[in-house]
């Protein structure tokens, strides 16, 4: 499951020398569950998809894409992660890793091994 997950990324381009970190954020926040929905987050937000990219800012609920990454919050919870992805990195480029909570505690120490994929 791992290696399939190293196999997409790469296939949508994500670098190589930042793998490991988005492995083990993809692993930290859904599981590799490309349908995951969170429950509520405190301010009534919620997080969507493989990479849990957070409705509040980046995605919208109405059938119109909209918000950072113009896309609907339905379009990040599919199984064709091709604009999951394209959302992941721009969240990346603003933010860091540092957006994403499953990373900052789970993946600043000991990342996932990916050398046999």
């Amino acid at each position: 499951k791992r290696c399939e997950l190293v196999r997409e990324l790469r296939s949508q381009g994500f670098p190589e020398n930042k793998l490991r970190d988005w492995v083990c954020l993809v692993e930290s926040e859904s599981s590799g569950n490309s349908n995951k929905v969170s429950k509520e987050n405190k301010n009534g937000s919620r997080d969507y998809g493989l990479f849990q990219i957070n409705d509040k800012y980046w995605c919208s609920h109405t059938s119109t894409a909209g918000k950072d990454c113009n896309v609907t919050c339905a379009e990040l919870i599919t199984d064709d992660i091709t604009k999951a992805a394209k959302c992941a990195k721009k969240v990346f480029k603003r933010h860091g890793f540092n957006a994403w909570y499953g990373w900052k505690n789970r993946c600043q120490g000991t990342l996932p091994d990916i050398s046999s994929c």
